[in-house]
């Protein structure tokens, strides 16, 4: 298995992905778990960050005190269901600064397309955290790493709510170098490329357009 992979065990972790793979549980719901759940998750995935000292008072004395170090970290979504994560992880995070890659999986051969790419400034200088809540067949992720490591991003994790194998191994062969946090690797794709058992499609289920 991928050296860099990290699957959150945590009981509320497990918990609510098991309520957002009820196909009976309704969208309202489900995009309230996906909020929930990626801040869990960014708990993990933030853990190592950088931090340094500053002087500060408190009603009894001054004392240095630990605060985060250097540039505000990057939060990437891979459009559109990366979003239902970047909520979460902005409440956690609000100061984080914001970047968007759009990336549509073709149906017939699975590889992705570009249609959007927006993202922060001075990213070599950042931690970016790129968030997609499905890790299926990897493409879309890989490629959307691609793009930020071309715009000097040379400190990338990734983030997602599940992930299969063959996403898992896409990654690990293409970016070994980024990290992946996840609430659960599952058995495998089906011939569609989709997670199985899964939870269905997170853009559908969140957005309510299926």
């Amino acid at each position: 298995m991928y050296e860099h992979l990290t699957v959150v065990k945590h009981p509320l972790v497990q918990h609510k992905l098991t309520l957002m793979r009820d196909k009976d549980t309704p969208t309202a719901v489900f995009r309230q778990l996906l909020r929930e759940i990626s801040q869990l998750l960014a708990y993990e995935i933030t853990r190592e960050l950088e931090m340094t000292t500053r002087r500060i008072e408190t009603p009894l004395c001054e004392m240095d005190a630990p605060v985060l170090a250097g540039k505000k970290l990057a939060l990437v979504s891979i459009l559109r269901a990366g979003n239902g994560l970047l909520d979460g992880v902005l409440e956690l995070v609000p100061s984080a600064r914001v970047g968007y890659v759009g990336l549509y999986r073709d149906e017939k051969t699975l590889q992705p397309v570009q249609y959007y790419y927006k993202v922060p400034t001075d990213l070599k200088d950042r931690l970016v955290i790129v968030l997609d809540p499905m890790l299926a067949t990897g493409n879309s992720s890989a490629a959307a790493v691609d793009l930020l490591k071309a715009s000097g991003a040379n400190n990338i994790r990734f983030m997602c709510l599940l992930a299969a194998p063959e996403g898992v191994a896409r990654m690990g062969q293409a970016h070994p170098d980024v990290p992946i946090v996840t609430a659960a690797v599952d058995e495998c794709l089906n011939e569609h490329g989709y997670i199985v058992p899964g939870l269905g499609d997170a853009g559908d289920r969140m957005f309510g357009t299926r």
